[in-house]
């Protein structure tokens, strides 16, 4: 072949790569790089052509407010296209946005995606809801199968909630789920996930009063909180938006005795017909965004002024 054709060869070959994969990854390297405006401006006509990669990358960035302003409506919009397309962390993403502001049933229905496929943070908050029968059809067994897996992939919230599982379910019903396990995928590892901008925390569901002789999934007993100085400063984390105030408050209740929320208090901040929990205060968005990093559920930081 003469030189004039293989010229011609490599830029037929040039011409049939992937462009938009290549313009995504260039995203996630403006994103790593903290050049976040770069990269919504590389994501955003990828996304708008169905680009489920960049639909995601593009959700998180409204959700966490990086080279855009937080808007979780919008944030909402691309992780449902990118949900439906099969993208396995916006169908995560989106079932615990979902669970976590209320709506239990669309949440779970994407997570029940996810867990299919292996997702560790899936598995776990669709395993525990089996387990413990909320929002789903009970089964004990399966969503023991699906704890175990999630634990497997070294999630660190599924171990602890497999340990608590291990002391309520009898040991034939144990070997019939770990036997079950087998035949879910296993998931990507979670010290693998690197390649995205960002994640949720898994988070484990709310839970109904157990039933007598019924044992459900027993939450962590929490130490006493030890007196602290008042702290200040003009920043809190949004844990959530609720349509009843109860429910915020029944999140505030799971997560008041995290270290991480020593000092602070709880606002109910109404807007529209929802109403926003947010705790603070914190003395710098960084301190906040580190605060999220360390409660296990997903939130994100917010000014108070």
């Amino acid at each position: 072949m003469s030189p004039k054709h293989l010229v011609a060869a490599a830029v037929l070959a040039l011409a049939g790569a992937p462009l938009s994969a290549q313009s995504v990854k260039a995203g996630i390297e403006a994103w790593q790089r903290a050049d976040y405006g770069s990269a919504v401006a590389i994501w955003k006509p990828l996304a708008e052509k169905g680009d489920a990669d960049a639909q995601f990358n593009l959700g998180q960035a409204y959700r966490l407010g990086r080279g855009v302003s937080i808007n979780l409506s919008v944030a909402q919009t691309w992780f449902q296209r990118a949900a439906a397309s099969g993208h396995v962390d916006a169908q995560t993403t989106l079932g615990l946005l979902l669970f976590q502001n209320g709506d239990q049933a669309q949440g779970l229905k994407w997570l029940k995606q996810a867990a299919e496929q292996g997702e560790p943070r899936a598995l776990l908050v669709y395993g525990t809801a089996l387990y413990n029968g909320d929002a789903v059809t009970q089964d004990r067994v399966l969503g023991y199968a699906y704890v175990s897996r999630a634990a497997a992939a070294g999630l660190a919230p599924a171990k602890d909630t497999l340990a608590q599982l291990d002391a309520l379910m009898p040991a034939g019903d144990r070997q019939k789920a770990l036997t079950l396990a087998r035949s879910i995928p296993n998931g990507t590892p979670v010290a693998a996930k690197t390649q995205q901008p960002a994640s949720v925390a898994p988070t484990r569901p709310a839970r109904a009063k157990p039933a007598p002789q019924k044992p459900k999934a027993a939450e962590p007993a929490r130490p006493k909180a030890t007196p602290v100085s008042p702290v200040s400063g003009d920043w809190r984390i949004q844990l959530g938006a609720f349509s009843q105030r109860g429910s915020a408050e029944a999140l505030y209740r799971r997560v008041s005795g995290k270290a991480a929320l020593a000092g602070r208090r709880p606002f109910y901040v109404a807007a529209g017909n929802v109403i926003r929990l947010q705790v603070g205060p914190f003395v710098s968005r960084a301190a906040a965004q580190a605060a999220c990093g360390s409660l296990g559920t997903a939130c994100f930081p917010v000014s108070a002024k």
